[in-house]
């Protein structure tokens, strides 16, 4: 194995002759536990930290190391690195954090493709491909669509679900899979190129960890039994991980996710949704918010028919949740602002009081 196998590339190269961290070995975060750091060479694996100057300057979420990764590090012990800086990230894909309004999670970093995984049977929901082709889009990076678990309903109902997502869903790249019967692996596989990273996303119980035995052929995710009660695998993956496949290619397996918050993602929503913003183009309004206005060319098109109602609900829906982080975030801001504005005033304050 060598670094190109692992996605190094010239931009990345440049990066690391012209900041001066030729002295620092590097590699890429391939799992990450509580902010400590499994970091892979194409020689080794180590157990690493931050330097106490990053992890205390971290203004963010983003100043962390986050799987997919790469970073300069030193070896202090066997196997047990410090981390001394992070290398510039060609793609982040994000999502809102659970529980926390106007804070970002990330799910992984420069990533070229995202897998997004549905099964066909009680999974199946393409407002929730919206949302996944969003947050892809918005990182500017390609998305498949992979439908799996296709042994369990007959060719009719697949043709079924294959025909509604051709009716919402443009130009993005539809596979039917089966991992009982290894029905379209081969048609995956084909798409995974070497010293390209590919990221898998979509709820528990989907297939995500068995396809990616499937496609390392070897166990390298533990999986669960399928569940009669609910007809679903067993989730399993706790944490995300990188794995390099033989053929080159790189995976990053994912826990599954019960929610796919939308961050501050204009571009990936105008992309997601770009035949309802084709309309927007005709709107009287150029303010125009789609909702109730008269002249809005959306809310035409939808009334006639032009628009799919449903795809027009899930725009919409989508559209508050940015609009609400956006304004979160803001207000967040201020209150930081406004915070440091007054431990400023209480430092100069007490200078003042010393003379």
């Amino acid at each position: 194995m060598i670094y190109e196998d692992l996605g190094y590339n010239n931009e990345l190269e440049q990066y690391r002759n012209e900041q001066g961290l030729d002295s620092f070995e590097m590699g890429r975060v391939v799992s990450e536990h509580k902010e400590r750091y499994v970091v892979k060479t194409p020689t080794n694996e180590y157990d690493s930290e931050l330097i106490g100057n990053l992890r205390f300057t971290a203004e963010s979420r983003h100043d962390f190391p986050a799987v997919g990764d790469w970073v300069a590090f030193s070896e202090y012990d066997e196997g047990k690195a410090l981390i001394h800086a992070i290398y510039p990230r060609s793609s982040v894909i994000e999502r809102q954090a659970v529980g926390k309004s106007g804070q970002v999670q990330i799910i992984a970093a420069n990533i070229d493709c995202g897998i997004i995984v549905q099964s066909v049977n009680r999974d199946f929901n393409i407002n929730r491909l919206e949302r996944y082709l969003t947050i892809c889009y918005a990182s500017n990076v390609e998305p498949i669509i992979l439908l799996s678990k296709i042994d369990l309903i007959t060719a009719v109902e697949l043709e079924t679900l294959l025909n509604q997502i051709a009716e919402r869903i443009k130009d993005v790249s539809v596979i039917a899979i089966s991992n009982e019967s290894d029905a379209g692996l081969d048609q995956l596989a084909a798409l995974i190129n070497k010293g390209k990273t590919y990221c898998l996303l979509g709820s528990s119980g989907v297939g995500k960890s068995t396809l990616l035995n499937k496609l390392s052929g070897k166990e390298l995710m533990s999986t669960g039994a399928i569940s009669e009660s609910i007809d679903r695998g067993k989730h399993v993956t706790s944490y995300r991980e990188l794995i390099v496949l033989e053929n080159g290619g790189i995976l990053i397996d994912n826990p599954g996710m019960r929610e796919v918050g939308i961050t501050d993602t204009a571009s990936g929503l105008e992309m997601t949704f770009d035949g309802i913003m084709e309309y927007a183009e005709n709107c009287r309004f150029k303010d125009c918010t789609h909702q109730h206005e008269k002249g809005c060319a959306i809310l035409e098109a939808v009334e006639n028919g032009e628009i799919d109602a449903n795809t027009y609900a899930n725009f919409q829906k989508m559209h508050r949740e940015k609009t609400h982080f956006e304004s979160t975030v803001q207000e967040k801001k201020s209150k930081d602002k406004s915070f440091g504005k007054m431990v400023k005033n209480v430092k100069k304050q007490r200078k003042q009081d010393k003379f």
